[in-house]
């Protein structure tokens, strides 16, 4: 079977999603919101709205829509843009409860979240992804979609036990399939492996990759497993990824590193081979080149997991 890059890339660099809170609301209302320190998500499960980020035109969102934002810049979300919004974290601490209403709230009802990263590799999702991102409803992916946002409110209204850990795992799913649907060509991302992946002809040269890092990939295998020739495949790969084939193994295997170092307890030698260098010293000039320190400080700074 084929490498499944999509889930090694989660398990690597998500931490965990979570719901935060929400709203219901009834027109005239308009609520301002701080720039996230990480990647934010809002679904409308009711009625409609308008949701402006900074620097952006403002966009209608239906029931059902999901907005997923990267950049760290405040946002407003409202019943018409022409409404003054309130400070929508002063609202929440200020009445001491993570969902609230505004006026008799039958209009519109949102609920949203925050996507934690892991702080060294969490780039490989957050550079994978537009600064503002909308999905929609009524895409094919739907009913999946209507299907998580119903259980969603459903354990936000029932307040069962282990509600939070349940509602955790809805919108972790949410995010898999909001990944899903930008694979398959539905959305404005830019140059990078989640690119590259969605492109049928490019998608086995990634997944061969991550399948074995280690090995001494070379470019002709590469593109003979995508049936192009050496500079056809190099070309497009690059336009798709952002960087060239072997380059990205590179990054990955950096990645990869970063983890064995922190987290498996490995000699630098034992990494080394596991990422496929032929000697400590080849993957130590490796390293330092791709994150201006030796394997060894890394680790001594990154310890616990306590990355800047």
């Amino acid at each position: 079977m084929p490498a499944d890059v999509l889930s090694e890339i989660l398990r690597l660099a998500t931490v965990e999603t979570m719901v935060t809170g929400g709203f219901d609301a009834s027109a005239p209302w308009a609520l301002r919101f701080p720039a996230p320190n990480s990647i934010k998500f809002f679904a409308l499960t009711k009625g409609a709205c308008w949701a402006r980020i900074d620097g952006e035109p403002p966009l209608r969102f239906e029931q059902g829509d999901v907005g997923l934002l990267t950049a760290r810049r405040s946002y407003t979300v409202s019943s018409d843009p022409s409404v003054a919004p309130l400070d929508a974290m002063e609202l929440f601490s200020g009445r001491g409860r993570s969902f609230v209403t505004l006026g008799d709230g039958q209009d519109c009802s949102y609920v949203g979240g925050h996507i934690l990263l892991d702080p060294t590799s969490g780039t490989l999702l957050s550079e994978a992804l537009p600064p503002w991102l909308r999905i929609e409803g009524a895409r094919e992916q739907a009913a999946r979609f209507r299907w998580l946002l119903s259980e969603l409110v459903s354990e936000r209204k029932q307040r069962l036990p282990g509600g939070a850990l349940v509602a955790s795992q809805l919108a972790q799913l949410l995010f898999v399939q909001i990944l899903r649907a930008q694979l398959g060509g539905g959305g404005r991302i830019p140059p990078g492996w989640l690119r590259a992946l969605g492109d049928p002809r490019l998608a086995p040269a990634v997944e061969l990759m991550h399948d074995e890092p280690a090995r001494a990939w070379h470019l002709g295998e590469l593109a003979r497993a995508c049936a192009m020739s050496r500079s056809t495949f190099a070309a497009r790969y690059t336009a798709q990824a952002g960087i060239a084939p072997l380059g990205y193994l590179a990054r990955w295997r950096m990645h990869l590193a970063c983890r064995a170092l922190r987290d498996e307890g490995l000699s630098v030698a034992s990494v080394a081979a596991l990422t496929g260098y032929a000697s400590q010293g080849a993957f130590s000039t490796a390293f330092k080149r791709m994150t201006g320190l030796s394997p060894s400080l890394w680790r001594e700074r990154h310890a616990g997991g306590d990355a800047d």
